[in-house]
């Protein structure tokens, strides 16, 4: 017998919250870090951090994504392509248009005002700036529903094979795709497993605790050594680094220790969508201020305002009324909101 929690009342699984708590804030970290250093020209102490992350900052994100995909995936087409598909669409048309009307202006200086535009449409055929993981979730949700009666070792060994083969053609939708979905297809096919490791970790802590400093040393030693992204080592990497946010989640949740990191989680996807217009206006204030000359420092505080200042974009639109923002309104609703409690909602 083991010691999983029961859901919270609202359908919410704790270490989950944990674990994406702790992906999201490494994505705005790698955003705010590598912004940072590319526009003073130098690197600074955080910039160890995002190397470390690297090789699972984006796995374990797709592979939590795919966690509860066992649960919907015999849905009609209908009700999940509104779930999965049309909800991400709605999502991506919003902000990719509001991330635009910011930079705009300085694609429109380099060139043109037309062709400021046709960067706008070709958004919608490869994604633009930091939105592109819920521009290819609804591409991966498609394609897992669309294969479930084929073998799934044939799908799984395709899928690692991509991985393997570092796909570069220079369309982040092909390369991105060929990367990723190898974790996402993961989480929906082993599920199960990963639910046993995080009952491990839960009853078994000193062990968990153990195997996450050996994954440390060997994931901290590949990556100085260069080697983190080689064939093989890289899909090996990230495996076992999304296995050790699961488990640093599952310990979380188990002590009830920084619950700042599952608030974050819970509302992972608000912050996403928001975090790049605080991040790049704390950046472009401290460098051009002077205030500040440690670039490590300054990256750690854009990376800590892109996150709170991302969820205080959030409640500043739940006063002003201008929900759409973060909550998909009813007219784009294409299959009938069900009420009662849903397993970890994907939004």
């Amino acid at each position: 017998m083991t010691n999983r929690p029961a859901p919270a009342a609202d359908g919410r699984v704790d270490w989950v919250d944990y674990a994406k708590g702790i992906c999201i804030i490494m994505v705005v970290m790698m955003h705010s870090v590598l912004g940072v250093e590319l526009a003073a020209g130098q690197t600074g102490f955080m910039h160890l951090v995002v190397m470390f992350a690297k090789p699972f900052r984006m796995p374990d994100f797709f592979l939590i994504s795919g966690l509860f995909l066992p649960v919907v995936i015999d849905r009609d087409w209908r009700t999940y392509l509104d779930r999965k598909v049309v909800h991400f669409a709605y999502f991506y048309v919003i902000w990719v248009t509001i991330q635009f009307g910011f930079k705009a202006p300085a694609f429109a200086a380099e060139t043109s005002w037309s062709h400021a535009g046709l960067m706008y449409l070709e958004a919608f055929i490869d994604p633009f700036g930091t939105l592109w993981f819920i521009y290819l979730l609804p591409i991966f949700f498609v394609v897992i529903k669309a294969t479930r009666r084929l073998p799934p070792v044939l799908i799984w060994s395709v899928a690692a094979l991509l991985e393997t083969a570092h796909v570069s053609t220079g369309w982040t939708a092909i390369d991105e795709f060929c990367a990723r979905f190898i974790y996402i297809y993961s989480g929906y096919l082993f599920a199960h497993y990963v639910f046993a490791l995080s009952d491990l970790a839960r009853v078994r802590p000193r062990l968990a605790m153990l195997g996450l400093a050996l994954w440390a040393l060997i994931n901290g030693g590949l990556v100085a050594l260069g080697a983190s992204e080689w064939p093989l080592i890289s899909l090996a990497l990230g495996f076992s680094g999304a296995c050790a946010i699961i488990t640093t989640g599952t310990l979380l949740a188990r002590m009830h220790w920084l619950n700042f990191f599952r608030f974050c989680g819970e509302h992972s996807i608000v912050i996403y969508l928001a975090f790049f217009l605080p991040m790049a206006s704390t950046r472009t204030l401290l460098l051009h201020s002077g205030l500040i000359h440690d670039i490590g420092a300054i990256s750690l505080i854009v990376t800590i305002v892109g996150v709170i200042g991302a969820l205080a974009i959030w409640w500043a639109a739940l006063a002003l009324k201008a929900n759409f923002l973060f909550e998909r309104p009813a007219a784009f609703w294409i299959a009938p909101k069900k009420s009662g409690r849903v397993l970890q909602p994907a939004e």
